[in-house]
């Protein structure tokens, strides 16, 4: 099956001032779609061919993973994106937050540290165990939960081509604004299909 990009949930200028327009035409327009073009080319003729990205990402090794897993997590992260987001978590979520980190803002530095600190390329993710258990992964490269059985729920994309037109070098910028578009709704659901 040929993979193709997802358009994208919201207009390119949406998320200003937090994620620029010119962030998103190249990190979605650009970056996100070599990732696709590289793994449509890579699966053709291979076990994979037909594959879902999932089993992708539990299966497959070298270019194959590092493609499907990538566009994998910039479609997970884009998505979970609003112009007019939830702002705060309700419901199952927070209480799943509360009970594992003990409320969401200690979550939230948690996470941000997490991201902040993980070295050279990489994911940040909060992810649950089957149990509905939640978990922070600071994953390098490609990484993705999936590949240890866990759930993705959210991410926050720490290369550098996601913040550097917007914050240089300044990541902790990045992730500051990150939490400004992040929609909480979209994360509820994604724990309610536990």
């Amino acid at each position: 099956m040929a993979f193709k990009l997802p358009d994208l949930p919201y207009a390119l200028d949406a998320l200003n001032p937090y994620i620029s327009k010119q962030t998103l035409e190249f990190h979605h327009g650009k970056h996100h779609l070599t990732y696709i073009n590289n793994l449509n080319k890579q699966i053709e003729g291979t076990k994979f061919e037909q594959a879902t990205l999932e089993t992708m990402i539990q299966e497959a090794e070298g270019g194959i993973f590092n493609n499907a897993a990538q566009t994998f997590n910039h479609t997970f992260y884009f998505e979970s994106f609003s112009p007019k987001p939830k702002k705060t978590p309700e419901g199952k979520l927070a209480e799943a937050l509360r009970r594992d980190f003990g409320n969401v803002e200690k979550f939230v530095e948690a996470f941000t540290q997490g991201a902040t600190a993980l070295f050279g390329s990489g994911w940040a993710w909060l992810a649950a165990d089957k149990s509905g258990k939640l978990c922070l992964k600071m994953l390098s490269n490609a990484g993705n939960p999936l590949r240890e059985g866990l759930l993705p729920l959210l991410t926050c994309d720490v290369w550098e081509h996601a913040y550097y037109l917007d914050c240089q070098n300044r990541r902790a910028d990045y992730i500051k604004n990150f939490w400004q578009v992040l929609d909480w709704s979209v994360v509820e659901k994604r724990y309610a299909a536990l």
